[in-house]
Protein backbone atom coordinates (compact mmCIF):
# COMPACT_ATOMS: atom_id res chain seq x y z
CA UNK A 1 0.00 0.00 0.00
CA UNK A 2 2.10 2.75 -1.70
CA UNK A 3 0.17 5.79 0.10
CA UNK A 4 0.29 4.21 3.49
CA UNK A 5 4.30 4.31 3.81
CA UNK A 6 5.10 6.14 0.64
CA UNK A 7 3.72 9.64 2.45
CA UNK A 8 6.70 12.35 1.09
CA UNK A 9 5.11 11.65 -1.81
CA UNK A 10 1.65 13.15 -0.28
CA UNK A 11 3.88 16.41 0.86
CA UNK A 12 4.62 16.76 -2.68
CA UNK A 13 1.57 16.78 -3.79
CA UNK A 14 -0.45 18.97 -1.10
CA UNK A 15 2.46 21.86 -0.49
CA UNK A 16 4.77 21.36 -3.71
CA UNK A 17 6.63 24.34 -2.56
CA UNK A 18 6.93 24.43 1.14
CA UNK A 19 10.31 23.89 2.38
CA UNK A 20 11.18 20.51 3.65
CA UNK A 21 14.84 21.09 4.44
CA UNK A 22 17.67 23.60 4.89
CA UNK A 23 21.17 22.93 4.42
CA UNK A 24 22.52 24.50 7.69
CA UNK A 25 25.93 25.28 6.16
CA UNK A 26 24.85 26.67 2.69
CA UNK A 27 21.20 27.50 3.70
CA UNK A 28 20.47 25.87 0.35
CA UNK A 29 16.78 24.97 0.64
CA UNK A 30 14.84 21.70 -0.60
CA UNK A 31 11.34 21.84 -0.93
CA UNK A 32 8.99 19.10 -0.79
CA UNK A 33 8.39 18.54 -4.47
CA UNK A 34 12.93 18.60 -4.94
CA UNK A 35 13.11 15.80 -1.54
CA UNK A 36 10.89 13.59 -3.61
CA UNK A 37 11.87 14.29 -6.95
CA UNK A 38 15.63 13.39 -5.83
CA UNK A 39 14.09 10.27 -3.57
CA UNK A 40 12.50 8.96 -6.48
CA UNK A 41 15.71 9.30 -8.76
CA UNK A 42 17.46 7.23 -6.02
CA UNK A 43 15.05 4.46 -5.90
CA UNK A 44 15.10 4.21 -9.58
CA UNK A 45 18.96 3.96 -9.72
CA UNK A 46 18.83 1.34 -6.85
CA UNK A 47 16.51 -0.86 -8.47
CA UNK A 48 19.05 -0.36 -11.70
CA UNK A 49 21.99 -1.84 -9.60
CA UNK A 50 19.67 -4.68 -7.96
CA UNK A 51 18.53 -3.70 -4.66
CA UNK A 52 15.22 -5.17 -4.07
CA UNK A 53 12.91 -4.89 -1.01
CA UNK A 54 14.26 -5.60 2.09
CA UNK A 55 17.98 -5.31 1.37
CA UNK A 56 19.90 -3.32 3.56
CA UNK A 57 21.22 -0.04 2.55
CA UNK A 58 24.01 1.28 5.09
CA UNK A 59 25.00 5.03 5.04
CA UNK A 60 28.18 6.52 5.99
CA UNK A 61 28.32 10.33 6.86
CA UNK A 62 27.92 13.31 8.73
CA UNK A 63 24.50 15.24 8.82
CA UNK A 64 23.81 15.87 5.55
CA UNK A 65 20.64 16.35 3.37
CA UNK A 66 21.61 13.34 1.25
CA UNK A 67 20.25 11.21 4.56
CA UNK A 68 16.62 12.03 3.80
CA UNK A 69 16.90 11.50 -0.35
CA UNK A 70 18.11 8.12 0.34
CA UNK A 71 15.52 7.35 3.53
CA UNK A 72 12.58 8.25 1.28
CA UNK A 73 14.27 6.13 -1.75
CA UNK A 74 14.18 3.68 0.59
CA UNK A 75 10.73 4.26 1.71
CA UNK A 76 9.62 4.09 -1.95
CA UNK A 77 11.03 0.68 -3.11
CA UNK A 78 11.13 -1.18 0.26
CA UNK A 79 14.49 -1.11 1.00
CA UNK A 80 16.20 -0.93 4.57
CA UNK A 81 18.23 1.97 5.63
CA UNK A 82 20.58 1.82 7.87
CA UNK A 83 22.52 4.94 8.95
CA UNK A 84 26.13 4.09 10.41
CA UNK A 85 27.87 6.22 13.60
CA UNK A 86 30.68 7.56 11.28
CA UNK A 87 32.86 7.95 14.36
CA UNK A 88 32.99 4.12 15.38
CA UNK A 89 36.83 2.47 14.96
CA UNK A 90 37.24 0.30 11.69
CA UNK A 91 35.93 -3.04 13.44
CA UNK A 92 33.12 -1.75 14.53
CA UNK A 93 31.84 -0.37 11.35
CA UNK A 94 33.02 -3.41 9.82
CA UNK A 95 30.76 -5.95 12.58
CA UNK A 96 27.71 -3.98 11.77
CA UNK A 97 28.04 -4.01 7.89
CA UNK A 98 28.86 -7.87 7.98
CA UNK A 99 25.72 -8.33 10.29
CA UNK A 100 23.50 -6.44 8.38
CA UNK A 101 24.48 -8.10 5.62
CA UNK A 102 24.61 -4.53 3.99
CA UNK A 103 23.81 -4.55 0.21
CA UNK A 104 25.24 -1.07 -0.33
CA UNK A 105 26.76 1.53 1.28
CA UNK A 106 26.89 5.24 0.82
CA UNK A 107 29.64 7.66 1.87
CA UNK A 108 30.71 11.21 2.47
CA UNK A 109 33.32 12.38 0.73
CA UNK A 110 35.04 13.18 4.41
CA UNK A 111 35.40 9.94 5.05
CA UNK A 112 37.16 8.60 2.01
CA UNK A 113 39.80 7.22 4.57
CA UNK A 114 37.54 5.24 6.37
CA UNK A 115 35.93 4.08 3.92
CA UNK A 116 38.69 2.97 2.12
CA UNK A 117 39.90 0.89 5.19
CA UNK A 118 36.79 -0.74 5.46
CA UNK A 119 36.04 -1.95 1.32
CA UNK A 120 37.87 -4.45 2.14
CA UNK A 121 36.14 -6.36 4.58
CA UNK A 122 32.90 -5.87 2.68
CA UNK A 123 34.17 -6.43 -1.34
CA UNK A 124 30.13 -8.32 -2.15
CA UNK A 125 28.79 -4.74 -1.01
CA UNK A 126 28.32 -2.21 -3.55
CA UNK A 127 29.91 1.00 -2.45
CA UNK A 128 28.72 4.49 -3.77
CA UNK A 129 30.86 7.83 -2.84
CA UNK A 130 28.23 10.48 -2.03
CA UNK A 131 30.30 13.35 -4.22
CA UNK A 132 30.17 11.97 -7.35
CA UNK A 133 28.46 8.81 -8.31
CA UNK A 134 25.43 9.64 -6.32
CA UNK A 135 25.38 13.41 -7.52
CA UNK A 136 25.17 11.91 -11.13
CA UNK A 137 21.84 9.73 -9.72
CA UNK A 138 19.76 13.23 -8.97
CA UNK A 139 21.04 14.97 -12.21
CA UNK A 140 19.02 11.86 -13.88
CA UNK A 141 15.83 12.55 -15.40
CA UNK A 142 14.64 8.60 -14.51
CA UNK A 143 12.39 8.53 -11.50
CA UNK A 144 10.57 5.40 -9.73
CA UNK A 145 7.22 5.05 -11.12
CA UNK A 146 6.12 2.21 -9.86
CA UNK A 147 3.61 0.89 -7.47
CA UNK A 148 5.76 -1.35 -4.76
CA UNK A 149 3.60 -3.77 -2.60
CA UNK A 150 4.99 -1.79 1.21
CA UNK A 151 2.73 -2.68 3.81
CA UNK A 152 3.27 -0.48 7.17
CA UNK A 153 4.59 -3.38 9.11
CA UNK A 154 7.75 -3.76 6.87
CA UNK A 155 10.93 -2.42 8.26
CA UNK A 156 12.35 1.02 7.03
CA UNK A 157 15.32 1.47 9.33
CA UNK A 158 17.67 -0.24 10.99
CA UNK A 159 19.34 2.17 13.99
CA UNK A 160 22.24 0.27 16.29
CA UNK A 161 22.25 0.84 19.17
CA UNK A 162 25.31 1.84 20.96
CA UNK A 163 26.31 -1.59 22.91
CA UNK A 164 26.97 -0.62 26.10
CA UNK A 165 25.70 -3.88 27.44
CA UNK A 166 27.61 -5.78 24.43
CA UNK A 167 27.87 -6.41 20.81
CA UNK A 168 25.65 -3.48 18.84
CA UNK A 169 22.13 -4.89 18.21
CA UNK A 170 20.13 -3.22 14.86
CA UNK A 171 17.11 -1.95 15.84
CA UNK A 172 14.60 -3.06 13.25
CA UNK A 173 11.98 -0.04 12.91
CA UNK A 174 8.96 -0.42 10.61
CA UNK A 175 6.93 2.07 8.67
CA UNK A 176 3.96 1.64 11.16
CA UNK A 177 6.85 2.40 14.15
CA UNK A 178 7.99 5.83 12.54
CA UNK A 179 4.45 6.67 11.27
CA UNK A 180 3.33 5.93 14.85
CA UNK A 181 5.95 7.64 16.58
CA UNK A 182 4.89 10.78 14.44
CA UNK A 183 1.43 10.91 14.86
CA UNK A 184 2.06 10.68 18.56
CA UNK A 185 4.29 13.41 18.92
CA UNK A 186 2.39 15.81 16.77
CA UNK A 187 -0.78 15.34 18.40
CA UNK A 188 0.48 14.74 22.08
CA UNK A 189 3.17 18.15 20.76
CA UNK A 190 1.11 19.98 19.04
CA UNK A 191 3.36 19.86 16.05
CA UNK A 192 2.28 21.66 12.95
CA UNK A 193 3.57 22.49 9.37
CA UNK A 194 4.47 25.86 10.94
CA UNK A 195 6.87 24.39 12.82
CA UNK A 196 10.66 24.62 12.18
CA UNK A 197 13.96 22.39 14.19
CA UNK A 198 17.27 22.02 14.10
CA UNK A 199 18.50 19.25 13.71
CA UNK A 200 22.02 18.95 15.27
CA UNK A 201 21.87 15.80 16.79
CA UNK A 202 23.74 12.79 14.64
CA UNK A 203 21.13 11.53 12.00
CA UNK A 204 23.00 8.12 13.41
CA UNK A 205 21.40 8.13 16.30
CA UNK A 206 17.80 7.94 16.80
CA UNK A 207 17.57 11.49 18.75
CA UNK A 208 18.80 13.11 15.66
CA UNK A 209 16.41 11.15 13.38
CA UNK A 210 13.46 10.40 14.93
CA UNK A 211 12.70 12.64 18.31
CA UNK A 212 11.30 15.62 16.44
CA UNK A 213 13.23 15.78 12.69
CA UNK A 214 10.61 13.07 11.17
CA UNK A 215 7.47 14.45 13.39
CA UNK A 216 8.40 18.04 12.22
CA UNK A 217 8.59 16.29 8.18
CA UNK A 218 5.48 14.15 8.67
CA UNK A 219 3.73 17.38 9.74
CA UNK A 220 4.88 19.42 6.84
CA UNK A 221 7.57 21.42 8.41
CA UNK A 222 11.03 22.32 8.23
CA UNK A 223 14.07 20.76 9.26
CA UNK A 224 17.34 22.61 9.00
CA UNK A 225 20.16 20.30 9.04
CA UNK A 226 23.25 21.01 11.02
CA UNK A 227 25.98 19.26 10.76
CA UNK A 228 28.87 20.24 13.51
CA UNK A 229 27.70 21.71 17.08
CA UNK A 230 28.78 25.15 18.48
CA UNK A 231 26.51 27.11 20.86
CA UNK A 232 27.45 30.21 19.37
CA UNK A 233 26.01 28.37 15.57
CA UNK A 234 22.96 27.03 17.31
CA UNK A 235 21.71 29.88 19.01
CA UNK A 236 22.51 31.89 15.64
CA UNK A 237 20.84 29.87 13.50
CA UNK A 238 17.91 29.74 16.21
CA UNK A 239 17.28 33.62 16.16
CA UNK A 240 17.72 33.85 12.30
CA UNK A 241 15.49 30.96 10.83
CA UNK A 242 12.94 31.38 14.11
CA UNK A 243 13.25 27.44 14.83
CA UNK A 244 10.27 26.48 16.90
CA UNK A 245 11.27 23.51 18.22
CA UNK A 246 15.21 21.88 19.22
CA UNK A 247 16.15 19.00 20.82
CA UNK A 248 19.83 18.93 22.76
CA UNK A 249 21.16 16.48 24.80
CA UNK A 250 22.37 17.85 28.42
CA UNK A 251 25.82 18.60 27.39
CA UNK A 252 24.83 21.20 24.71
CA UNK A 253 22.30 22.70 26.64
CA UNK A 254 25.74 23.43 29.14
CA UNK A 255 27.50 24.85 26.49
CA UNK A 256 24.41 26.82 25.01
CA UNK A 257 23.56 28.48 28.43
CA UNK A 258 27.25 29.19 29.03
CA UNK A 259 27.91 30.98 25.71
CA UNK A 260 28.14 34.95 25.78
CA UNK A 261 25.46 34.83 23.28
CA UNK A 262 22.63 33.56 25.26
CA UNK A 263 22.27 36.59 27.39
CA UNK A 264 22.10 39.18 24.25
CA UNK A 265 20.47 37.23 21.32
CA UNK A 266 17.11 38.02 19.78
CA UNK A 267 14.60 34.82 21.15
CA UNK A 268 11.54 37.03 21.16
CA UNK A 269 9.81 34.24 19.24
CA UNK A 270 10.17 32.11 22.38
CA UNK A 271 11.42 28.43 20.56
CA UNK A 272 10.85 25.67 22.96
CA UNK A 273 14.66 24.26 23.77
CA UNK A 274 14.17 20.67 24.71
CA UNK A 275 16.45 18.09 26.47
CA UNK A 276 16.76 14.41 25.89
CA UNK A 277 19.77 11.62 25.71
CA UNK A 278 20.01 11.80 29.35
CA UNK A 279 18.94 13.56 32.45
CA UNK A 280 18.82 16.95 32.81
CA UNK A 281 20.76 18.70 35.90
CA UNK A 282 18.64 21.54 37.18
CA UNK A 283 20.60 24.51 36.94
CA UNK A 284 19.95 24.29 33.10
CA UNK A 285 15.79 24.57 33.93
CA UNK A 286 17.01 27.94 35.44
CA UNK A 287 19.36 29.05 33.22
CA UNK A 288 16.35 29.16 30.39
CA UNK A 289 13.39 29.93 33.05
CA UNK A 290 16.21 33.18 33.90
CA UNK A 291 16.07 33.74 30.13
CA UNK A 292 12.33 33.45 29.66
CA UNK A 293 12.81 30.71 27.15
CA UNK A 294 10.56 27.50 27.21
CA UNK A 295 12.54 24.64 28.22
CA UNK A 296 11.21 20.46 29.12
CA UNK A 297 12.60 17.36 29.24
CA UNK A 298 11.91 14.35 27.49
CA UNK A 299 12.90 10.76 27.53
CA UNK A 300 13.26 7.89 25.13
CA UNK A 301 14.97 5.29 23.42
CA UNK A 302 15.76 3.44 20.11
CA UNK A 303 13.60 0.62 20.77
CA UNK A 304 10.27 3.15 21.46
CA UNK A 305 10.19 5.64 18.70
CA UNK A 306 11.93 7.34 20.85
CA UNK A 307 9.21 9.68 22.13
CA UNK A 308 7.21 8.65 24.86
CA UNK A 309 6.15 11.75 27.34
CA UNK A 310 4.85 15.34 26.74
CA UNK A 311 5.01 17.84 29.11
CA UNK A 312 4.63 21.51 28.65
CA UNK A 313 6.97 24.12 29.44
CA UNK A 314 4.87 25.68 31.73
CA UNK A 315 4.64 22.29 33.67
CA UNK A 316 8.03 21.56 33.34
CA UNK A 317 9.18 24.72 35.03
CA UNK A 318 6.31 23.62 37.81
CA UNK A 319 7.38 19.66 37.71
CA UNK A 320 11.27 20.14 37.07
CA UNK A 321 13.02 16.77 36.70
CA UNK A 322 9.69 15.21 35.44
CA UNK A 323 9.31 14.16 31.44
CA UNK A 324 5.81 13.98 31.67
CA UNK A 325 2.79 12.18 31.30
CA UNK A 326 2.82 9.32 28.74
CA UNK A 327 1.63 10.67 25.47
CA UNK A 328 -1.97 9.97 23.53
CA UNK A 329 -1.58 6.87 21.56
CA UNK A 330 0.81 4.73 24.43
CA UNK A 331 0.79 2.94 27.74
CA UNK A 332 3.42 3.51 30.15
CA UNK A 333 4.00 1.46 33.28
CA UNK A 334 6.24 0.77 36.41
CA UNK A 335 6.84 -2.67 37.12
CA UNK A 336 8.45 -4.70 40.30
CA UNK A 337 10.82 -7.73 39.12
CA UNK A 338 7.52 -9.92 39.33
CA UNK A 339 6.21 -7.71 36.48
CA UNK A 340 3.34 -6.15 38.43
CA UNK A 341 2.67 -2.53 38.70
CA UNK A 342 4.13 -0.47 41.75
CA UNK A 343 2.04 1.83 43.63
CA UNK A 344 2.50 5.19 43.28
CA UNK A 345 5.44 7.03 44.10
CA UNK A 346 7.79 3.65 43.85
CA UNK A 347 10.29 2.91 41.71
CA UNK A 348 9.86 0.43 39.02
CA UNK A 349 10.73 -0.47 35.40
CA UNK A 350 9.52 1.26 33.04
CA UNK A 351 7.23 -0.98 30.97
CA UNK A 352 6.11 0.64 27.47
CA UNK A 353 3.52 -0.60 24.79
CA UNK A 354 2.37 0.97 21.56
CA UNK A 355 2.37 0.73 17.78
CA UNK A 356 5.46 2.64 18.21
CA UNK A 357 7.19 -0.24 20.11
CA UNK A 358 10.25 -1.61 17.50
CA UNK A 359 9.54 -5.02 15.91
CA UNK A 360 12.52 -6.61 16.66
CA UNK A 361 16.05 -6.51 16.51
CA UNK A 362 18.23 -8.20 13.38
CA UNK A 363 19.19 -11.94 13.85
CA UNK A 364 18.91 -11.43 17.35
CA UNK A 365 15.44 -13.38 18.58
CA UNK A 366 17.15 -14.68 21.70
CA UNK A 367 17.12 -10.69 22.69
CA UNK A 368 14.02 -9.64 21.09
CA UNK A 369 12.74 -11.98 23.41
CA UNK A 370 14.26 -10.75 26.47
CA UNK A 371 13.27 -7.28 25.60
CA UNK A 372 9.63 -7.37 24.15
CA UNK A 373 7.54 -9.65 26.29
CA UNK A 374 3.55 -10.43 25.21
CA UNK A 375 4.14 -7.01 23.38
CA UNK A 376 5.69 -5.04 26.14
CA UNK A 377 8.90 -3.24 26.06
CA UNK A 378 10.87 -3.80 29.34
CA UNK A 379 13.42 -0.94 28.93
CA UNK A 380 15.31 -1.60 31.57
CA UNK A 381 15.10 1.97 32.97
CA UNK A 382 13.87 2.55 36.36
CA UNK A 383 11.08 5.50 36.87
CA UNK A 384 9.00 6.59 39.56
CA UNK A 385 5.54 8.63 39.17
CA UNK A 386 3.71 10.75 41.27
CA UNK A 387 -0.13 10.81 42.16
CA UNK A 388 -0.89 13.60 39.01
CA UNK A 389 0.81 11.11 36.76
CA UNK A 390 3.85 12.90 35.87
CA UNK A 391 6.90 10.49 35.62
CA UNK A 392 10.34 11.06 36.55
CA UNK A 393 13.66 8.93 35.24
CA UNK A 394 15.47 7.34 38.37
CA UNK A 395 18.04 5.46 35.98
CA UNK A 396 19.21 2.59 34.47
CA UNK A 397 18.21 -0.77 36.12
CA UNK A 398 21.63 -2.28 35.79
CA UNK A 399 23.47 0.74 37.31
CA UNK A 400 21.47 0.80 40.14
CA UNK A 401 24.20 0.79 43.07
CA UNK A 402 23.45 -2.11 45.93
CA UNK A 403 25.64 -0.69 49.15
CA UNK A 404 24.95 -2.73 51.86
CA UNK A 405 21.90 -4.30 50.66
CA UNK A 406 20.25 -0.86 50.18
CA UNK A 407 19.33 -0.07 46.67
CA UNK A 408 21.06 3.75 45.46
CA UNK A 409 19.82 5.28 42.46
CA UNK A 410 22.83 7.34 41.06
CA UNK A 411 20.55 10.05 39.38
CA UNK A 412 19.57 11.15 42.62
CA UNK A 413 23.48 12.06 44.32
CA UNK A 414 23.92 13.61 40.75
CA UNK A 415 21.02 16.14 40.57
CA UNK A 416 22.61 16.63 44.26
CA UNK A 417 25.74 17.21 43.13
CA UNK A 418 24.87 19.62 40.09
CA UNK A 419 23.65 21.64 42.26
CA UNK A 420 27.03 22.40 44.00
CA UNK A 421 27.60 26.33 43.44
CA UNK A 422 31.26 25.06 42.15
CA UNK A 423 30.51 21.61 40.54
CA UNK A 424 29.59 21.85 36.55
CA UNK A 425 28.90 17.92 36.10
CA UNK A 426 28.69 14.78 38.15
CA UNK A 427 28.52 11.41 37.79
CA UNK A 428 28.09 8.33 40.26
CA UNK A 429 28.96 5.41 39.87
CA UNK A 430 29.22 1.68 41.74
CA UNK A 431 32.84 -0.27 42.22
CA UNK A 432 33.06 -3.22 43.85
CA UNK A 433 33.90 -3.12 47.50
CA UNK A 434 35.22 -5.92 49.83
CA UNK A 435 32.59 -4.15 52.37
CA UNK A 436 29.85 -3.15 51.11
CA UNK A 437 30.03 -5.08 48.30
CA UNK A 438 29.93 -2.21 45.72
CA UNK A 439 30.66 1.81 46.95
CA UNK A 440 29.39 4.75 45.61
CA UNK A 441 32.26 6.73 43.61
CA UNK A 442 31.74 10.30 42.16
CA UNK A 443 33.49 11.82 39.45
CA UNK A 444 33.24 15.95 38.93
CA UNK A 445 33.99 18.35 36.93
CA UNK A 446 34.36 21.92 37.86
CA UNK A 447 32.93 24.79 37.32
CA UNK A 448 34.68 28.16 35.17
CA UNK A 449 36.10 29.64 38.03
CA UNK A 450 34.92 27.37 40.85
CA UNK A 451 37.24 26.39 43.46
CA UNK A 452 37.67 22.67 44.28
CA UNK A 453 36.12 21.93 47.60
CA UNK A 454 37.94 19.33 50.07
CA UNK A 455 35.88 15.99 49.82
CA UNK A 456 35.14 16.41 53.72
CA UNK A 457 33.46 19.36 52.45
CA UNK A 458 31.44 17.79 49.86
CA UNK A 459 30.55 14.74 52.32
CA UNK A 460 29.19 17.63 54.53
CA UNK A 461 27.29 18.91 51.54
CA UNK A 462 26.07 15.88 50.29
CA UNK A 463 24.64 14.84 54.19
CA UNK A 464 22.66 17.85 53.98
CA UNK A 465 20.68 16.39 50.95
CA UNK A 466 21.00 12.61 50.99
CA UNK A 467 21.07 9.97 53.46
CA UNK A 468 24.66 8.61 54.32
CA UNK A 469 24.49 5.52 52.85
CA UNK A 470 24.58 7.06 49.09
CA UNK A 471 26.92 9.50 50.18
CA UNK A 472 29.53 9.09 47.98
CA UNK A 473 32.65 7.07 49.33
CA UNK A 474 35.29 8.65 47.50
CA UNK A 475 35.08 12.50 44.75
CA UNK A 476 37.36 11.82 41.69
CA UNK A 477 37.57 15.59 39.52
CA UNK A 478 38.32 15.66 36.32
CA UNK A 479 38.81 18.56 33.46
CA UNK A 480 35.89 16.92 31.58
CA UNK A 481 33.89 13.70 31.43
CA UNK A 482 34.55 11.43 28.58
CA UNK A 483 31.58 11.07 26.13
CA UNK A 484 30.16 8.43 24.00
CA UNK A 485 30.07 9.98 20.29
CA UNK A 486 25.80 11.04 20.74
CA UNK A 487 27.30 13.22 23.70
CA UNK A 488 26.40 11.59 26.68
CA UNK A 489 29.01 10.73 29.61
CA UNK A 490 30.60 7.41 29.24
CA UNK A 491 30.11 5.55 32.89
CA UNK A 492 31.09 2.35 31.26
CA UNK A 493 34.73 3.85 30.71
CA UNK A 494 34.79 5.58 33.86
CA UNK A 495 33.79 2.48 35.58
CA UNK A 496 36.51 0.27 33.92
CA UNK A 497 38.97 3.55 34.20
CA UNK A 498 38.44 2.89 38.71
CA UNK A 499 38.79 -0.68 38.42
CA UNK A 500 41.90 -0.32 36.09
CA UNK A 501 43.74 2.39 38.50
CA UNK A 502 42.91 0.05 41.51
CA UNK A 503 44.58 -3.10 40.23
CA UNK A 504 47.37 -1.03 39.69
CA UNK A 505 47.35 -0.09 43.15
Amino acid sequence: MRWETDWISGHARLTPEQIALIDGESKARITYRELNESASRIAYRLLQKGIKKGDRIAFLSPNDISYFELLFACAKMGAIFIPINYRLNQNEIIYILENAEASMVFYHEDLQAVADSVKAAMPQAIWIDLKHEYREWLAGSEKWMEDAEIALDDPWVMIYTGGTTGLPKGVVLSHKNILANALNTIVSWKISARDITYTILPLFHTGGLNAVTMPVLYAGGTAIIGKQFTAEETLRIVAEEKVTILLLVPTMHHMVIHSPLFATIDLSHKPIFVSGGAPCPLPIYDAYQNRGIPFKEGYGLTEAGPNNFYLSPEEAMQKKGSVGRAMIHNQVTLCDEQGEAVPVGEVGEIVIEGPHVFAYYWNNPEATAQTVKNGKLYTGDLGRCDEEGYFYIVGRKKEMIISGGENIYPLEIEKVLQNHPDISEAVAVGVPDEKWGEKVVAYVVLREGGEQPAAEQLIAYCHQYLARYKTPKEFIFLEEMPKTPVGKIDKKLLVASYSEQAGKK
